[in-house]
């Protein structure tokens, strides 16, 4: 008997220190509160109003490791209805955290709301900003870098340190005046400036001979591509919005807007200061802004001229696209390599063909996903499907591929089943670039190509090595083909990152979706979970 109870309080100890393991083992959490708030700052030397988080412009930066917890208590101090998203989090189960019009309600003034979600298997460089109305035009965004945890390996030298540079366009109108403008059907006039971590000029980065950095770089504007580059140095990029890239070496990279990369750059020029420059691409007149790379112990300031970069280019931009690959003997956040899943032997389920348009409805300027031009209910699409409310969205408004016929109105999405997949083809028959983005997933890029897509451009598929990434280019009167797997439930946003064409209606959302009610597919709704417009929030029993 004696025997027995010993044994019986060796089973319960080991049970315990079993659970207390596995509570401790918990991946760690990072807290954050953050105060929205209007302020006065001078980006281009003439005073306005920004959005400032914290009192800072740009933004907060979050710097994580791969599986942490990230808690952000947003209080919303200005005077507009507000939300951010996480621009290349992958939300794993939780669209209920993306933080758009389609799966929240937004943070109404003088009210907070806090978001909880999980740096699930990312590494990599990404951002955050402000998806509400034109918000983002005035500041709200900000850096969300995500490193390696220690026991995964890095397929490059350590870095000695690291430089985060947030690059992009910059109107001296603030975001109600834009929107003003958007509004009575006037298109935007071309940005005043480029900006980098907000500022037009005299930004120093400081770094030691025979060090190596690495630089984050992301295009954080609303409308214009950019070339970066940094005088009399070589970058090698290393990863591209989560993905391990071939590590090919560049004097200048094009990043598009809303896209991301990381460049290692070792320091063995001269002792001296060189010139950090982007310019605008595509685009008359093309727009110029520097930083300062200072050697430690330097006393010789950058000497003109400029390293020179591509202005217009169209055939250069797509040729350098096609360079950037995925390193397939590489891990990412994960230890099994990122060749270890052949994307290009899966047989597609579903293709879409999204085309965007210009078109004028009731009177005014409005853009369009295959004639559709995109429109918010009051109820987010999340919460409607979720709780069965009917009447705020259907499958029929939009169709996959591009047909004739006249533009309307409508709240376009797509119903796909979960791990369909799936082949999106975007087509721009417009004589301006295009950039998308699509949440909840990564895609890989397989196609560029001039003018109409056809079944026959599969031919000419990159389907070892591409990159996956979460934003993605369309050069003018081109296409661009994406295949992805859409293994992540939930109600995910795909929209132009060029904002005045988001904001007049170019975006849709994608429904992944199966009828297993499961916590291993899908999070239940968060308990704080804002309610609005249809939807009430359910009463307690």
């Amino acid at each position: 008997m004696k025997q027995k109870n010993l044994l019986l309080l060796g089973f319960l100890l080991a049970y315990c220190f079993s659970s207390v393991f596995v509570i401790n083992a918990e991946d760690p959490y990072l807290f954050f509160t953050w105060t929205v708030t209007y302020g006065t700052r001078s980006p281009l030397g003439v005073p306005q109003q920004v959005i400032l988080i914290n009192g800072q412009f740009p933004g907060p930066p979050i710097e994580g490791v791969t599986n942490n917890n990230i808690v952000v208590n947003v209080i919303n101090k200005l005077d507009e209805p507000f939300l951010i998203t996480w621009n290349g989090i992958k939300q794993r189960r939780m669209s209920w955290q993306d933080g758009v019009l389609g799966t929240n309600c937004p943070i109404q003034p003088k009210s907070n709301w806090t978001y909880h979600f999980q740096l699930k298997d990312q590494i990599g460089t990404y951002t955050y900003f402000a998806s509400t109305s034109m918000h983002r035009a005035s500041g709200a965004f900000g850096a969300l870098n995500v490193n390696q945890r220690s026991v995964i390996f890095v397929p490059y030298p350590k870095p000695d340190a690291d430089f985060t540079l947030l690059v992009g366009d910059w109107y001296k109108m603030g975001h109600k005046e834009l929107r003003t403008r958007l509004d009575s059907g006037r298109d935007l006039p071309p940005p005043d400036g480029l900006l980098i971590n907000g500022a037009s000029k005299g930004l120093v980065f400081t770094g030691q001979h025979g060090k190596i950095y690495r630089f984050r770089i992301s295009n954080v504007g609303i409308s214009t591509s950019i070339n970066f580059r940094i005088q009399g140095h070589m970058m090698t990029l290393v990863e591209v919005e989560g993905s391990h890239t071939l590590q090919e070496v560049y004097e200048s990279l094009d990043i598009h807007v809303g896209q991301s990369v990381t460049v290692l750059v070792t320091l063995k020029a001269p002792v001296k200061d060189y010139f950090i420059v982007a310019s605008t691409r595509f685009t008359k007149p093309i727009l110029t802004t520097t930083g300062i790379l200072s050697y430690q112990g330097s006393k010789i300031r950058p000497s003109h001229p400029l390293p020179i970069g591509p202005t217009y280019h169209i055939h250069w931009s797509m040729k350098q696209a096609r360079t950037i690959r995925l390193n397939l003997t590489a891990n990412a956040a994960r230890p099994n390599p990122q060749g270890s899943f052949h994307y290009g032997t899966i047989p597609i389920n579903r293709t879409f063909v999204l085309a965007n348009g210009r078109a004028i409805i009731n009177g005014k300027i409005r853009y369009t996903v295959n004639r559709v031009s995109y429109v918010n209910p009051t109820t987010p699409l999340k919460l409607a499907d979720w709780f069965n409310i009917p009447g705020v969205f259907n499958f029929k408004t939009i169709l996959n591929i591009p047909t004739p016929g006249p533009s309307i109105l409508g709240t376009s999405v797509f119903d796909v089943a979960l791990h369909e997949y799936v082949e999106f083809v975007f087509q721009n028959n417009e004589t301006s670039i295009q950039s998308w983005h699509l949440d909840g997933t990564s895609a890989y890029v397989v196609g560029y190509g001039s003018g109409t897509w056809n079944m026959a451009n599969r031919r000419g598929y990159n389907l070892v090595d591409a990159v996956s990434r979460h934003t993605f280019q369309v050069y003018p009167m081109s296409w661009t083909s994406i295949l992805v797997s859409l293994d992540n439930k939930g109600m995910w946003n795909l929209r132009s990152q060029i904002w005045s064409r988001r904001y007049l209606g170019q975006e849709l959302y994608v429904r992944v979706w199966n009828d297993e009610r499961s916590l291993y597919t899908e999070a239940e709704p968060p308990v704080n979970a804002l309610f609005c417009g249809k939807a009430k929030r359910p009463r307690l029993i």
